[in-house]
């Protein structure tokens, strides 16, 4: 799985720390206001004060780093408050007003050790989803996986890390969400490339060769499955959108009811509204339900007046990224 240099902080620390350097490793734990770095923003730090990702945006990095140093020496973590610039103990602040809590925790024993970081960093290559809690009181680390809990069951299925009961920290570690296209129309190839820009990774369903070429969709992972058959196999679940352009019944409505039956957040549709009254009417003539028909956004996208591909393809992506972050 690809991950951009800034999102590979556990594998890097790991490294530092297996190089002999030290390493540490901050996390946004809580932000306030206007502050550049959401939560579970990461920064690693090495021994030598090296730094890959970042927690503010480039306001208090160098505090933090300080700060990480120290920890490394003493193998104890910190929590650091930063607010408004020049006024905490630290001398560095957010110039945009905004306020951050950041978890500075080193590598080593005693602390997040080198075993819990390499099962962390080994779910992260293989694609499966892991968080890693951490207590603010006592420094204990836990790692815990889908079905152990039910509240983290919840933030793994939306992404989300965030603080539980003010005193522990969970830091979600999931693949990128997914967004599943059945239909290589020119809708899609603007669709694919806006969402990989959006951390999203893409699949291309289309079992008609001429439309789901190579030349069409470079780069593109492309399966000519038909899309039923496909998304069976792909098995989409909470963290994938799915959208059908194929504008063709015989393939979308095969797609929409193997679509119905995931966790999938997003199920969109391209057509009209008269399309969609008629599709859906089809759909319950095989026994979908109106509940189970509710979840399909159609006509797809928000309706901002779109009329090339590439609008429409930003006013889908658009619907999506809002679906996503009601969560």
């Amino acid at each position: 799985m690809n991950r951009p240099p800034h999102e590979l902080c556990p594998e890097t620390a790991l490294a530092w720390h297996r190089g002999g350097m030290g390493a540490a490793l901050a996390t946004v734990i809580r932000s306030w206001g206007a502050s550049p770095c959401p939560v579970g923003s990461q920064m690693a730090i090495s021994g030598a004060g090296e730094i890959v990702g970042s927690v503010s945006g480039g306001c208090v990095e160098g505090a933090v780093v300080a700060e990480a140093l120290a920890a490394m020496a003493d193998g104890r973590l910190r929590v650091l408050d930063f607010g408004i610039a020049d006024e905490d103990a630290f001398a560095a602040g957010l110039s945009c007003g905004g306020q951050v809590r950041i978890l500075v925790d080193p590598v080593g024993e005693g602390a997040l050790t080198e075993a819990m970081l390499a099962a962390l960093v080994a779910a992260r290559a293989a694609g499966r989803p892991l968080a890693l809690v951490t207590s603010l009181v006592d420094a204990h680390h836990a790692l815990v996986g889908p079905g152990q809990d039910a509240s983290i069951d919840a933030r793994l299925d939306a992404g989300r890390s965030g603080l539980e009961n003010s005193d522990k920290f969970v830091a979600v570690h999931v693949p990128p969400p997914r967004l599943i296209l059945v239909g290589a129309v020119p809708i899609a190839q603007p669709l694919l490339a806006m969402a990989r820009l959006c951390g999203f990774d893409g699949v291309l369903i289309d079992p008609r060769p001429a439309f789901a070429s190579a030349a069409r969709f470079p780069g593109e992972v492309i399966l000519g499955d038909w899309p039923d058959s496909a998304l069976n196999s792909l098995a989409p679940d909470a963290r994938t959108a799915v959208v059908i352009l194929t504008h063709d019944a015989k393939l979308d409505e095969p797609a929409l009811v193997a679509a119905l039956a995931t966790r999938a957040f997003y199920i969109g549709c391209l057509g009209s509204s008269r399309t969609q009254d008629m599709r859906r009417q089809r759909l319950r003539a095989l026994g979908q339900t109106e509940t189970t028909l509710a979840r399909i956004h159609g006509p797809v996208g928000l309706q901002i007046g779109a009329e090339s591909p590439g609008e429409i393809a930003a006013s889908i992506l658009a619907d999506i990224i809002y679906c996503r972050n009601q969560k």
